[in-house]
């Protein structure tokens, strides 16, 4: 069965000024998502990622050059990722629907990953 990327998209800061209450049941969601795709047997892996926007690496003209990351302008982030196992992007997309991130103002981009 194919693999898809569930990339998950944020503005950077959206969960700031959250108390420590709410993000813990924001946490235990994800994480409950996170353990019934496991149980189902298509979470192949996922983690969150750190706030910041990372970093780009471009060749330009033979000369490396690293900028921040890709959302610099807009602000967004991703978040975090989750890697599923799908039929097809149809199947990917309506368990993707499912994942608690939309519910908080994020979006998901989901992409099948190419097995070489």
């Amino acid at each position: 069965m194919p693999t898809y990327m569930l990339f998950l998209h944020e503005d950077q800061g959206q969960f700031d000024g959250r108390t420590h209450d709410e993000m813990m049941r924001v946490i235990k969601e994800y994480s409950a998502w996170a353990q019934k795709m496991r149980e189902e047997k298509r979470l192949v892996g996922g983690e969150k990622l750190t706030d910041d926007t990372g970093k780009v690496l471009r060749n330009k003209g033979g000369k490396i050059v690293m900028t921040d990351g890709p959302y610099a302008e807009t602000k967004e982030v991703v978040g975090g990722y989750f890697a599923i196992t799908a039929k097809d992007y149809s199947e990917a997309c309506a368990i993707a629907q499912a994942c608690p991130h939309l519910k908080y103002g994020g979006r998901v981009e989901v992409r099948e990953v190419h097995q070489l």
